[in-house]
């Protein structure tokens, strides 16, 4: 065997791309084995929040591997479990009463479209059709995929996908379609409209308005479809609060949850549930409980990072952090917007985003720019032709600018080709 066996995720290895040794973190900076620091300037694929080693949540995943590893769930619980599904109650409306716990975003995602469609069968009223918007992603499992955009992601794996209705994304001053497109399909019987509140991650960082997200959610609310918000990404202050469907003041009947809810420090997910969902799978007949598990649910560990990171949010200004950092995103794009080559820049609380030259997902572009992002030192992935920043709320204000500097020289260079 030649080289090392390790078959990385989204990687044409066949380009024979380097593929760098990071050997520790700490804030912002990443080190890599030969001695270069380099700035995370995408919270390593959306995940941390607070800053990489956090001392407070490693220490709590310190404590607990000495207490309590790991424990079946199914029938037994544990002390850390129950402080994160208490805590993350006490955050959410009122209405998302039941916590579900699971490994992933993708894994979260399958859970609540189970959970949507069980809902139905055990209420008496099967309803089997889930809607969807185009351009959405919401994982790599079958049930993720079928959910998400069609395309190169999952088109070798089409025959496995489950048939959707989809709706147009809301561009602006194209709302309508998408809302009467929504109605048509609720008024059709669906069972549920998941969608990625106001951001569309994977699928080019698309923001649309908090009006449009309401909008929405009230048609939904109309016809007794249910409404699934995946803030895997978008949640824990990615949008500017704490959850982007605050920002509408709407509560989904089902919220997905991943990504920065140990501070990225973990892998763990959560499914939140209103007490309607719940009960339609609660009863003395064993054929009604909802069957869904994997070996590590709930794992102490990954609950012990998950409770430190509750307390962070709990103790800390995070907030405050958050707004600061959103301010200067939008200083940097403002600057950045008047240089040539950088068209349709956007923002969305601590995300900015703008696109370069034409292309999908496969643009050249793309491995063109992490190469010469990578050489100066800065860790950004492009969406094909999209560059997005997307920092640990704990940059400073010198390394935010050293990633904005490093996007400048990149696009200019791209410019003079």
């Amino acid at each position: 065997m030649i080289g090392s066996p390790i078959w990385h995720p989204f990687t044409q290895h066949g380009l024979k791309e380097p593929i760098p040794q990071i050997v520790s973190a700490q804030g912002a900076i990443l080190q890599t084995s030969d001695g270069k620091e380099v700035i995370d300037a995408i919270s390593s694929w959306w995940v941390t929040t607070h800053g990489h080693t956090h001392p407070r949540i490693a220490a709590a995943i310190a404590e607990q591997a000495h207490k309590l590893d790991q424990i079946i769930f199914a029938g037994w619980t544990h002390e850390p479990a129950q402080m994160v599904a208490d805590e993350l109650c006490a955050l959410m409306p009122d209405r998302l009463t039941r916590v579900f716990f699971s490994d992933s975003g993708s894994t979260s995602v399958e859970v609540a479209l189970k959970m949507a469609l069980g809902y139905w069968i055990n209420t008496g009223e099967p309803r089997h059709r889930i809607v969807v918007m185009d351009n959405g992603y919401h994982g790599d499992t079958i049930g993720a995929m079928s959910v998400g955009a069609r395309g190169v992601f999952n088109k070798a794996y089409q025959p496995l996908l489950f048939d959707v209705t989809t709706i147009p994304f809301p561009h602006r001053d194209g709302e309508q379609a998408t809302f009467d497109a929504l109605e048509a399909a609720c008024r059709q019987g669906a069972a549920a409209f998941i969608v990625e509140p106001l951001v569309l991650g994977a699928g080019g960082m698309l923001m649309y308005t908090v009006e449009t997200l309401a909008e929405m959610h009230r048609i939904c609310a109309a016809h007794g479809t249910l409404f699934i918000a995946d803030e895997v990404m978008t949640g824990w202050g990615r949008t500017g609060t704490l959850f982007a469907c605050e920002q509408a003041g709407i509560a989904p009947d089902i919220l997905c949850l991943s990504k920065g809810l140990t501070g990225g420090s973990i892998p763990l997910a959560v499914t939140m549930a209103s007490e309607p969902v719940y009960q339609a799978h609660y009863g003395p007949d064993r054929s009604t409980m909802f069957f869904h598990s994997s070996s590590y649910t709930a794992n102490p560990l990954a609950c012990a990072a998950a409770a430190a990171n509750l307390a962070i949010w709990r103790e800390e200004p995070v907030l405050a952090r958050i707004a600061e950092l959103s301010m200067r995103q939008a200083g940097h794009l403002d600057d950045l917007a008047d240089v040539a080559g950088v068209a349709n820049p956007r923002q969305m609380g601590t995300i900015t985003a703008f696109d370069v030259g034409e292309g999908g997902y496969l643009s050249d572009l793309a491995p063109t720019m992490l190469a010469m992002f990578r050489e100066r030192g800065v860790l950004l992935r492009p969406l094909g032709n999209t560059v997005y920043v997307m920092p640990p709320y704990c940059i400073t204000a010198e390394q935010l600018a050293q990633v904005y500097r490093v996007i400048e020289d990149v696009v200019q260079q791209l410019a003079r080709g």
